[in-house]
């Protein structure tokens, strides 16, 4: 530890006044250390709770393996507590890569700047350093949840399984409404919606190294988001992780070498019945260095299917509470037949009802595979939409990892639409695709398209795109006309 307060000492005296520096060693190392102390007392609270949450639901700090679909609950206190250890880099590091987990300790994070300075470096300690000061003058007393959501890739009875593309094709779910935002970050929407997390399949990704784009960028000024990557590993192809209540305590200008750390951020989100700042957070992880092969079948199915795992709806309170009755109903008024289709969705004797969120998502899972699958009709089998949250994202996975973003737009449409949420809200973080993408969008919802429309006319495209019979983006292949001299959306009537 002296070894690295000297580093942290050397370091920071180059980043930071001598007033500052003093006030961070004599104020607040101390009250971490004192934090620190406190972690037995912490974790031993946590452990008689953890299970009392959900009627004996498994909440406790534990390690949410691979397929493992599980969420744990945990204070901020024993977040700042957890932080603290990986600050003074106290976790051992022998396994972890054995078990697939990411980095936790901080000392890579430090030793970057010190042996090549750079300014996006320095703000994102000073994004950490400022957490730490946040919580040592002012504690906070909330939870923070994270869940790893998990499609299972054998198909079982009653179960949200990975679906086939068969599926995608023959969906008559309709698209949602799409809105597309020029301006404007993800993390400012002041519309409750599910944030994505444009993850590397490890989460946190670079944000304990040098990276610094929008995944480790989230993960500085919103830090409590840190603590998941202790006890998550990597996740495949048919998982994804939400986090929500992770409260946001930095403000910043700029991305990637231009991050800049501009100061403190309260965070004025309201919380839910759980005390969980309204901040939901999906980590996905799309396809790595996708190149020609994102235009084959199999990889479009499966950029679908991560988005569809991530944007399912899992945990819908006010729907199970609908589902399995205190009074005995065993959910009879959710049972019917839907009347286009001639589902039968079944319910469940209450004795055998479901324990968890997750397991309740399964075993309602014939109703979201056939009937949400077969039928876009509210109120079917008692969904409530007025209960759905929006999604709001951007250009998923087309940064570094060479995404698509026209290609990656809709896989993300048809995604959130086939998990029934309300809206889309894209933000297009200065690449050129607002205006073309809102024509598009409004040209297909116009048309009344459904997921399996915009599947099928997906993979049409990326046949021939793989196949080199067309070089022209999506959007001009679809609709030619918008891209010819004066033309007007009113004459687009039809598409290829």
């Amino acid at each position: 530890m002296e070894v690295m307060l000297s580093s942290l000492t050397r370091s920071s005296m180059q980043l930071i006044s001598r007033a500052e520096a003093a006030k961070w060693f004599e104020e607040v190392v101390p009250a971490l250390a004192n934090l620190l102390l406190r972690l037995p007392s912490l974790l031993e609270s946590h452990y008689q709770n953890a299970d009392y949450l959900f009627n004996g639901v498994r909440t406790g700090l534990r390690l949410l393996g691979s397929q493992e679909a599980g969420i744990v609950f945990l204070g901020q206190e024993l977040v700042a507590a957890l932080l603290t250890c990986a600050f003074f880099c106290l976790f051992p590091v022998s396994d972890r890569g054995s078990k697939h987990l990411p980095t936790i300790n901080f000392d890579h994070l430090f030793e970057d700047i010190y042996e090549s300075y750079s300014k996006k470096q320095e703000s994102k300690i000073k994004c950490i350093m400022h957490y730490f000061e946040r919580i040592c003058s002012s504690m906070p007393e909330g939870f923070v949840s994270f869940e790893r959501k998990v499609l299972p890739l054998e198909q079982l009875p009653l179960c949200v399984s990975y679906p086939e593309a068969d599926f995608w094709s023959k969906s008559v779910v309709s698209l949602c409404p799409f809105e597309v935002h020029s301006s404007g970050f993800i993390e400012d929407q002041s519309n409750g919606a599910l944030e994505v997390d444009f993850a590397n399949k490890y989460l946190g990704g670079g944000a304990l190294h040098s990276g610094c784009l929008q995944e480790e960028i989230r993960f500085m000024i919103n830090p409590e988001l840190i603590a998941g990557m202790l006890f998550l590993p990597c996740m495949e192809d048919n998982e994804a992780i939400e986090i929500v209540g992770a409260e946001r305590f930095s403000n910043y200008t700029g991305y990637a070498s231009s991050f800049c750390f501009s100061g403190d951020h309260v965070d004025k989100r309201n919380v839910d019945s759980f005390r969980r700042c309204k901040t939901r957070i999906v980590a996905i992880d799309a396809l790595c260095r996708a190149g020609m092969r994102q235009y084959k079948c199999k990889y479009l199915l499966r950029e679908a299917n991560k988005a569809f795992c991530g944007f399912l709806d899992q945990s819908n309170c006010d729907h199970h509470k609908r589902l399995f009755q205190d009074d005995g109903s065993q959910g009879s008024q959710c049972m019917e037949t839907d009347k286009e289709t001639d589902v039968v969705v079944k319910d469940f004797p209450m004795d055998e009802a479901p324990s968890t969120s997750v397991e309740i998502a399964m075993n309602r899972g014939e109703y979201i595979n056939q009937v949400i699958g077969y039928s876009n009709k509210k109120g079917s089998w008692c969904l409530d939409l007025e209960d759905k949250i929006g999604i709001a994202t951007g250009n998923w996975g087309c940064g570094a990892f060479g995404g698509d973003p026209e290609l990656k737009t809709m896989i993300q449409w048809l995604a959130a639409s086939q998990a029934a949420r309300p809206s889309v809200l894209y933000y297009t973080y200065g690449i050129k695709l607002s205006q073309n993408l809102n024509q598009v969008s409004q040209w297909i919802l116009s048309h009344e398209w459904t997921v399996g429309d915009l599947w099928n006319m997906l993979v049409e495209y990326a046949s021939r795109r793989f196949n080199k019979e067309t070089n022209l983006g999506f959007f001009a292949w679809l609709l030619p006309a918008l891209f010819a001299p004066d033309a007007k959306m009113s004459n687009l009537t039809s598409a290829p």
